[in-house]
């Protein structure tokens, strides 16, 4: 029973809103945790929140500049079982996605394997009394017994926030979902899986539309699965997909109702040297992102993270190595399963540096204008409050320094595989297993 809460406590999707006041996060048991950003008082660098989402600090703390807080958790999805198929659905959540806000409530979609929701959270400070056919309890009364009529008054009650399910989206989705994506005209969105993209009306539940689908007639043909997707940030015709076999696809709905045939694809010829029989699985894109500016896109693949310039498809015009050390293990990652792993990558608000996850507990960013990079760690040694995080370097042969870690003693059961980046500010979101880390620029 306690592994059980332990697996299902597994942070599965990071997310801020549009202003980053709030951050969600999704768990493997279905649940969203979601954040909410507190007034600012004073300086800090990290916090750490661990299930069931309590901060491990001292009572008489003040709040620091920028500390989020548990703000509402609510179960999204339940275990089902297809008992036409004899398939259990996981309830875990893949993906989560905000609406931007256009009233007091906040929207958001999320989704497990098969199924979306869109939630609606919102606040609650008063109830209604006095009503003439309801007793203070809420029971009928009986209507011979009414002789005056009462007004129902709002009275002050503590702070009560709620999330309610709008909308359900299902039965649409042969194999599982592994994005979604919100478009630009905020009526629409879309959801992808191993072999279909759907296109979805917010307000119809019972229909969708089916823009790709690269299914073949005979599925022993199948050599290639889409693997995420995403709309462009401001063009509400565009989007792009990429598929298990390093390429990308970019799509005009403009030019057809089934996007088959797509408008661009961006593809990089491989080096005839680095050939193995690993590559075809290292190549694999895990994640696909637009820059804010709709200018570039970023793809993650096991090693690499690549930024792609939409006016040019031969190849990316800037490549960074994640992890090259791990080139070497890539057979004893193979056999613990591990090189099929799905790390995620974000931008920060201005598109000048990227972010992406590593083993060890180990994240990576680079600095697209100086050209630089760092390793850092997220873990609850070097993560105490107002503590500023120490590049870490990992030693692959030779003589290993006294701060450097060996590849062979990293831990490839920590992994951050998610992470988020505030969109406007320096303060990211980390979820290394079971813990959130939320890291900020030092504050003098």
């Amino acid at each position: 029973m306690h592994e059980r809460s332990v697996v299902a406590d597994i942070i599965s999707t990071v997310e801020f809103n549009h202003t980053g006041e709030l951050l969600a996060t999704g768990d493997k048991g279905g649940r969203v945790v979601i954040f909410q950003r507190e007034q600012e008082v004073s300086g800090g660098e990290c916090k750490i929140v661990t299930p069931p989402f309590s901060m491990g600090s001292s009572k008489n703390q003040v709040h620091r500049r920028g500390e989020y807080n548990v703000y509402s958790t609510f179960q999204s999805h339940e275990p089902e079982f297809d008992y036409l198929k004899s398939l259990e659905i996981e309830e875990k959540i893949n993906k989560i996605r905000w609406l931007p806000q256009q009233n007091a409530a906040y929207f958001l979609l999320s989704t497990n394997d098969k199924t979306v929701k869109l939630w609606k959270v919102s606040e609650r400070d008063k109830r209604p009394e006095g009503y003439n056919l309801k007793d203070e309890e809420g029971r009928l009364r009986d209507p011979a017994t009414i002789t005056t009529l009462r007004v129902p008054v709002l009275r002050p009650m503590d702070l009560m926030v709620e999330a309610t399910p709008r909308r359900v989206f299902a039965n649409a989705h042969t194999y599982h979902i592994n994005s979604i994506s919100v478009n630009s005209d905020y009526e629409t969105y879309m959801s992808a899986d191993d072999l279909r993209i759907n296109l979805w009306n917010f307000e119809i539940t019972n229909q969708s539309f089916n823009i790709v689908d690269i299914k073949p007639a005979n599925m022993e043909e199948l050599t290639e699965v889409i693997t995420a997707a995403e709309f462009h940030p401001h063009h509400c015709n565009t989007f792009v997909y990429s598929s298990s076999k390093g390429t990308i696809r970019l799509c005009d709905m403009r030019a057809s109702a089934l996007c088959d045939r797509h408008t661009k694809f961006f593809e990089e010829p491989e080096d005839p040297s680095n050939r193995s029989f690993f590559s075809e699985i290292i190549s694999s894109i895990s994640d696909v992102k637009f820059s804010h500016s709709g200018r570039y896109i970023m793809t993650r693949d096991y090693l690499t993270v690549k930024v792609w310039d939409l006016n040019m498809e031969n190849r990316p015009i800037e490549t960074y190595q994640v992890h090259d050390y791990l080139r070497s293990k890539l057979c004893s990652l193979y056999e613990n399963d591990c090189i099929f792993d799905k790390f995620e990558c974000v931008w920060n608000g201005s598109d000048s540096v990227i972010m992406t996850g590593s083993y060890n507990n180990f994240f990576r960013m680079f600095d697209r204008n100086t050209k630089r990079d760092v390793t850092l760690e997220a873990s609850r040694e070097n993560s105490k409050p107002r503590a500023i995080l120490k590049p870490r370097k990992v030693c692959v042969g030779g003589k290993r320094r006294k701060d450097e870690i060996s590849v062979d003693s990293l831990d490839f059961s920590k992994k951050i595989l998610h992470t988020a980046w505030h969109p406007s500010e320096n303060i990211i979101a980390v979820a290394a297993t079971n813990n959130l880390y939320i890291f900020q620029d030092k504050v003098n």
